[in-house]
Parts: structure tokens; sequence; C-alpha cells
């Protein structure tokens, strides 16, 4: 009798497994290169735009990791993807993809963008040492937040890596890059 009560809860356990995992994408639905240099464009442009002072702190940018769009989905068990590339000096230089996986509460999906913004040649470098590189693990990240009338430039900014997440509605407060994962993969 004990095992038939705990039948129910390994059904739905498993349900919930194999959507989350079915949710995920697969290479077939990887983007090609021109894709994400499309989005990649299309994403800092409404940075740029989006974000006062942005554009001037992006030209004191090493180098530019965008995301144009992470899709982050889960009902308890949840996950993230995404595709976009590396810039140095306003042109592509590699192409990676971003993964993270959650527990806790959570029910839904959502898109956001990513920017991560190197400041340090030193930073760039290590970053491109690994195929496959951790925040939290590998390096840190700061992810910036501020209110809307404030101009990026006006902000003290010391951290070599800083990090951007804004959806269409713009900037995501409260919000961590922390167990995202950026590895190379080949376009």
């Amino acid at each position: 009798m004990p095992n038939q009560r705990r039948r129910p809860y390994f059904i739905i356990f498993f349900s919930l497994l194999a959507f989350v995992l079915a949710s995920l994408p697969t290479t077939s639905f990887s983007a090609s290169s021109t894709e994400i240099n499309i989005g990649v464009d299309e994403t800092l442009k409404r940075f740029s735009q989006d974000i006062p002072g942005g554009n001037e702190f992006l030209k004191r940018a090493k180098g530019l990791l965008v995301f144009p769009k992470v899709i982050k989905a889960g009902f308890f068990i949840g996950g993230e993807y995404g595709e976009g590339a590396l810039l140095i000096n306003g042109r592509t230089r590699a192409y990676y993809n971003t993964a993270a996986a959650s527990i806790g509460i959570q029910a839904g999906a959502q898109s956001k963008s990513i920017v991560l913004v190197f400041l340090t040649e030193e930073a760039l470098l290590k970053f491109q040492q690994f195929e496959g590189w951790k925040v939290g693990v590998d390096g840190s990240v700061a992810v910036v937040e501020w209110g809307a009338a404030e101009d990026i430039n006006t902000i003290d900014i010391h951290d070599p890596i800083i990090g951007f997440v804004f959806s269409n509605k713009g900037l995501m407060v409260n919000l961590t890059l922390e167990g995202s994962k950026f590895t190379r993969i080949t376009k």
C-alpha cells in the first residue's frame, strides 16, 4: 500500500522532468551565424537606445558577449538556453551558447537578452581561454541595476566584467547570472 501512495508523485515528477527536457532547445533548433549576427546587432541597437549613456559605455568595452534571446522555461525545475556572439572591436570573433538550470518555485517561460561587457583586456583574455566558462566558478559578473533616469556613465563601475539583462519591457532587476555557463560553439 505505501508504494501505491508514492506512485502519483513519481508520475508527476517524471512528467514535469519530461516537460522541461522537451522544452529545452536541441541543436536542430540552433540559429545560423547570420541569424545570431542580426540578433546581436538589434540587441546592441536596443541597448544603446533604451539605456541612457549605453552607447558611450559600449565604446569603452574591450569585448562584448551578446545573447539576443535567452529562453527560460520550467515548472519547479527550469532551464534556460540561448545563443550569441563574442564581439571584439565590433567584429564577431566566436559564437557561444548559454545554459543554466534552476530548481524552485517557478512556472512558465520568459525571454531575455544578455549583454556582457568586458572592460579589461585581462578579463577578456581569461574568458577566451575557456571552452566553457561558468559564472561564479571561472569568473564573476557584476549585474548592473540603476534607475530609469540615471545615465550609465554616472555609475562608478570598477568590475572587469559587467552584465546587463533586459527584456522588451526594459532592464530586468534583481537578476543574477550566477551558475550560467557560456560555451564556445561552431557556426
